[in-house]
């Protein structure tokens, strides 16, 4: 299995969407805070998908 570095546009996704997870779990931001977990959730996982898909 070859892995390759994401592009920066997912990569600022995922991290944008990773921080508005964690940031609606401290605070209450009206969408985000009942969804926290999932907002993290698929940061990871189109990081992940990213890192296993080429060109991603």
């Amino acid at each position: 299995m070859k892995l390759s570095a994401p592009k920066n546009n997912i990569w600022w996704i995922a991290v944008i969407l990773g921080v508005l997870g964690i940031l609606g779990t401290f605070m209450s931001i009206p969408i985000v805070s009942a969804n926290a977990f999932w907002f993290v959730a698929v940061a990871f996982i189109l990081l992940a998908l990213a890192t296993y898909f080429k060109g991603m």
